[in-house]
């Protein structure tokens, strides 16, 4: 199978978690298909896109390693669009309307009022020349629409039902009922290009064989399967996969920081948590840790996805992010670790690594083993008889246990008596790794040192 797929952001903010998945699921489908996957800028909102955030888009990618195999910008392709808009005049398909904001207002109202469904009366199809010419000498720019094929033989005004059906590859057989829907401007009265039409032309020009994006489309889906073929061109295949909600069912929001790759970066995540997280809920795959895309790739499959909504958790993302990061060997992670300032070499990372939610908590076991720390006070005798215990160097994996036997038999204690003021003395810690890892790191000479500073 040939495939050709595209993540097409606006350049008007950040990327978020709900771009993430549709990049994600067409990055992942054209690689399981060995097919080409396309990064489109659809920056055809002149105002609000700016060229920072395209560049931030480009970045966030890369970042999650969803490199594409070529990429353009809608701006640079205004002749184009003017050439078909002009076509698709010629063949009678796009007309001209003249009604401003406030007179199409006063129409919906006046319809729902009748109980009349709210769609646009085709008053535009109706105006000859000399009315058309006349609004235009007085300085009235139309916008276009698009007849949409459900009309009546011979009354082109008149609106009759003619479904729309097709086999998504997500959501199964839909059906659209065209004669609910309004014939849809493609272009503004300042000339500018509505994404309906632009992306079509696009989707053409480069022979994209799968749409793959979010149900809010669906309906998008019956206009833009007739522009393609007023156009002459083949409808792709359609994969309508579900939304992401909060943990609690709401709506995500676009404005949270938080939920933007930017945040995901700045809070010290992995990539590959976010990418398997993004891939695996809402699919009958379990969500577990992946440690590259390739591995991700190939199971990935349309059929595994469900069809209600997917909730997206950033407490699920972090503790997949740690699960991730226990996996991890020592040569993944020591560029980044040197970055960090922390050094202790292998033995550290996997003394550690079961104990991070985020790469940079290393540094805080990197103080933990070398220093400085506030040990923490519970039984000063006690402390003082351990460190009298305390064996020579060189300390191995099996000094804790030797250690700690000792202790037990001198002192009588065991379980939480014997374990945890030593881990409180010796790491000014509840909590942490193992200290039989630990003890061989923090060294005979700093033990002792800590001991002596639990006891003053």
């Amino acid at each position: 199978m040939s495939v050709i797929v595209r993540f097409a952001p606006s350049p008007t903010g950040k990327l978020h978690i709900g771009n993430v998945r549709a990049a994600l699921l067409n990055w992942l489908f054209a690689r399981r298909h060995a097919g080409k996957f396309i990064l489109r800028l659809d920056d055809t909102d002149r105002e609000r896109s700016t060229e920072a955030n395209a560049e931030a888009i480009r970045v966030d990618l890369t970042w999650l390693g969803l490199t594409w195999d070529d990429t353009f910008r809608q701006s640079d392709r205004t002749q184009r669009y003017e050439e078909i808009k002009r076509q698709l005049i010629a063949s009678g398909r796009l007309y001209a309307c003249y009604e401003s904001e406030d007179e199409l207002d006063r129409k919906r109202k006046r319809q729902m009022a009748r109980g009349l469904p709210p769609l646009y009366d085709r008053a535009g199809l109706r105006l000859t020349a000399d009315e058309r010419a006349k609004l235009e000498a007085g300085g009235t720019k139309p916008h276009w629409r698009f007849l949409l094929a459900n009309t009546a033989a011979g009354d082109a005004t008149k609106i009759v039902p003619t479904p729309l059906h097709w086999k998504d590859l997500v959501r199964g057989e839909q059906s659209i009922d065209m004669s609910s829907l309004s014939d849809p401007v493609l272009v503004r009265a300042d000339g500018t290009f509505l994404y309906t039409f632009t992306s079509v032309v696009d989707d053409i020009d480069t022979k994209i064989t799968h749409i793959i994006r979010g149900e809010d489309h669906v309906t998008n889906s019956g206009v833009q399967a007739q522009i393609f073929e007023a156009m002459g061109g083949k409808v792709p295949e359609m994969a309508h996969y579900s939304l992401f909600v909060g943990s609690q069912g709401e709506a995500l929001s676009k404005r949270l920081g938080s939920l933007s790759v930017e945040g995901f970066r700045e809070a010290g995540l992995e990539p590959m948590a976010v990418n398997a997280l993004a891939a695996l809920i809402g699919t009958s795959d379990s969500v577990h840790p992946v440690l590259s895309l390739p591995e991700l790739a190939e199971t990935f499959d349309l059929d595994k996805l469900s069809r209600s909504p997917s909730r997206f958790d950033t407490a699920e993302l972090y503790a997949l992010n740690a699960k991730l990061l226990h996996m991890l060997p020592f040569s993944d992670v020591s560029q980044r670790l040197a970055a960090l300032g922390v050094d202790g070499g292998e033995a550290l990372w996997l003394a550690v690594r079961g104990n991070v939610q985020t790469l940079a908590d290393a540094a805080i076991w990197r103080r933990v083993v070398k220093g400085p720390i506030t040990p923490v006070i519970e039984n000063a005798e006690f402390c003082k008889a351990a460190a009298a215990l305390l064996p020579a160097e060189p300390w191995t994996l099996e000094t804790w246990s030797a250690w700690t036997n000792a202790v037990k038999a001198a002192s009588g204690a065991k379980g939480r008596a014997l374990f945890h003021p030593l881990r409180l003395a010796l790491t000014g810690m509840e909590n942490g790794p193992e200290l039989k890892t630990l003890l061989p790191l923090i060294g005979r000479a700093r033990a002792l040192e800590r001991l002596a500073g639990a006891i003053a």
